[in-house]
């Protein structure tokens, strides 16, 4: 556990070197804000009344929260990295070495967005606070809130691992990559589950949409103990279906990386 630890803390310190990268992404990032913002404020022509049962103002933090999300948690390793330690075969080097191949990228990844969440996370609230004003929060859902937000954190990071492990058994693994972003940005940032026809509403929530995105977004905006229980309920048994295809899928390209001569 402790070289683990040690992993974070070195990526971490070497991520400090860089805020000021990270800072330069906070355009982007305030572009897109601003362009949801108008797009709310049309849709709700008056401001007291609800779409999908939610009002403008969570449904405007909902996007804030889902943009955090996403930006926050974004990074090289899970999709750049994976792929090209198994394309070099470099990743043949780690099976021999005293940690978990897969632990160590997991560990790394977490080092590598930390700084960029915090730094993210004091933007969306600044950013909210400012175009919207605060959102009625009880403190007390705080803890649940974390819980949630950190399983979301890592069932991502298991999903774009196993797409880069897809890379044992095909030549790129980028264009899957580009379709998982796209499926999150289009269905799981822009709107929430509740706006979608009912027909679809139960289909999304089989989807990493409801346990990435939506789910910590949703209990920000309107928390209840019961949606926080659904909520988990559903992020373990995701987290356990993909956590046992990861090492379905890890150790069959093990297998095949050693008969080949890897």
């Amino acid at each position: 556990m402790r070289k683990y630890l040690n992993i974070f803390k070195a990526t971490l310190i070497n991520e400090l070197q860089y805020v000021s990268d990270i800072v330069l992404g906070f355009l982007s990032f305030l572009i897109k804000i601003f362009i949801f913002l108008q797009l709310w404020n049309y849709l709700y022509d008056d401001p007291s009344s609800l779409i999908a049962g939610l009002s403008k103002d969570q449904m405007i933090w909902y996007v804030i929260i889902t943009e955090m999300i996403w930006y926050g948690t974004r990074n090289k390793t899970l999709v750049s990295q994976i792929t090209d330690d198994i394309k070099s075969g470099g990743i043949a080097y780690t099976l021999n070495k005293p940690y978990s191949y897969i632990i160590y990228i997991i560990t790394k990844h977490f080092g590598e967005i930390s700084i960029k969440f915090i730094l993210y996370l004091i933007l969306a609230i600044v950013t909210g606070f400012i175009f919207i004003g605060p959102i009625d929060f009880n403190i007390i859902s705080l803890p649940f809130i974390i819980i949630v937000f950190l399983l979301s954190f890592i069932i991502n990071a298991v999903i774009r691992i196993i797409i880069s492990m897809l890379s044992f058994y095909i030549e790129d693994s980028t264009p899957f990559h580009w379709l998982y972003d796209k499926v999150i940005i289009v269905l799981g940032i822009i709107f929430p589950i509740e706006v979608f026809p009912k027909v679809l509403q139960p289909i999304l929530k089989f989807t990493p949409i409801y346990v990435v995105t939506y789910g910590p977004a949703k209990l920000v905006i309107d928390f209840s103990i019961n949606s926080f229980i659904t909520i988990l309920i559903v992020q373990i048994i995701y987290l356990i279906v993909i956590i046992l295809l990861l090492a379905l899928i890890y150790r069959k390209g093990v297998r095949k990386l050693n008969v080949n001569g890897g």
